[in-house]
């Protein structure tokens, strides 16, 4: 993509900021970022950012109106907890302000579908920080159920799971992560949600229904659930489960499979997310598997946020639209009414 614009950007978060190091190299190296401040009210992040962005870096603020005033961004990347994000997103959107934030950027579904209407009534983009996106075995995924190879859709299994070892370790129970009052939910807030988002992206089918369990399952000192399992259904009547939690030793085990009329697709990353193979297909009418054989990058954080600068710069379509992103969180909300109440609770 030829650089036609490039824009200023601001990186707004707080101590305790997630994936901070992801943004900044990746705000580095992005063409169409022309230059970055921060707003950290607490100043914990300034030294990191810094020695991350160079001459890139063009200040620093721990005022936000003040660095609204001074530097005009026109994308914000926003990472702070949960419970500290809606009203600083609202007050961007108030100023013109395109948002990347960090999922899930509320601790109640209440509190973030006004500023999605927010957002598209100024025409502004608000892109949650979903970076599996743009992983290219996900893209043919996607490419492969538009051209009809599953038929309809019957099933969905969706498996997301991470290390036990943060759980254990005596800082966790701290932070803001392992607090759902600070961080809106636990392992499918966090993790679980990626890959709730990807198969909703794959299949272009939302969920309608939900139900299931969550709870503490290994035993630690935390607010959140580490462990939950959740039933769905799809737009089309399709059936679906999740099982997400903090069950290994180290690295992650996660899959999506899906089963439809005219046969199957599964998309799995295990151990530091790389799997030699990691997209394998069947249709009914070739009677035969095929893997993937094309590229593995890019993939992450760093094609994700250089296409959120490209979408607020004008130059691209952005990677998720306020809508889509609002619909996961609809799901995820809903899932936990679900078990907190028991029985199924309508998102749809």
């Amino acid at each position: 993509m030829p650089v036609e614009k490039s824009i200023p950007v601001a990186v707004v978060t707080e101590a305790g900021g997630a994936h901070l190091g992801a943004y900044f190299s990746a705000l580095l190296s992005c063409k169409e970022c022309e230059g970055v401040v921060v707003c950290d009210p607490s100043g914990e992040n300034f030294e990191v950012a810094k020695k991350a962005l160079g001459e890139k870096l063009t200040a620093v603020f721990k005022d936000l109106d003040l660095m609204l005033m001074k530097a005009k961004p026109e994308l914000a990347l926003v990472s702070m907890e949960a419970v500290n994000a809606p009203p600083v997103i609202s007050k961007l959107l108030d100023e013109g302000v395109h948002i990347f934030a960090e999922k899930p950027a509320c601790t109640a579904f209440s509190q973030i579908e006004p500023l999605v209407k927010k957002a598209e009534a100024a025409n502004l983009n608000l892109m949650f920080a979903f970076a599996n996106r743009l992983t290219p075995a996900v893209l043919k995924a996607k490419s492969l159920v538009a051209e009809g190879l599953l038929g309809e859709l019957y099933g969905a299994s969706i498996h997301m799971v991470a290390d036990q070892t943060r759980l254990k370790s005596d800082s966790y129970p701290k932070t803001w992560f392992a607090d759902r009052d600070r961080a809106g939910g636990g392992i499918m807030t966090w993790l679980g949600i990626h890959w709730l988002d990807l198969t909703t992206m794959i299949t272009g089918e939302n969920v309608t229904d939900v139900s299931g369990f969550t709870g503490i399952v290994g035993g630690r000192p935390i607010k959140i659930e580490d462990s939950a399992a959740m039933s769905m259904r799809f737009e089309n009547g399709a059936h679906g489960t999740m099982n997400a939690g903090y069950y290994t030793d180290s690295g992650y085990h996660s899959y999506i499979k899906l089963w439809g009329s005219d046969g199957w697709i599964e998309y799995q990353e295990h151990l530091g997310g790389r799997t030699e193979m990691p997209l394998k297909w069947y249709s009914n009418k070739d009677k035969k598997i095929v893997e993937y054989d094309g590229p593995m990058d890019p993939k992450g954080y760093t094609p994700y946020v250089h296409r959120c600068v490209q979408a607020a710069a004008g130059l691209a379509e952005p990677p998720i639209t306020s809508a889509e992103g609002l619909q996961v969180l609809k799901t995820i909300f809903g899932f936990y009414e679900a078990a907190e109440k028991g029985g199924v609770v309508k998102v749809g």
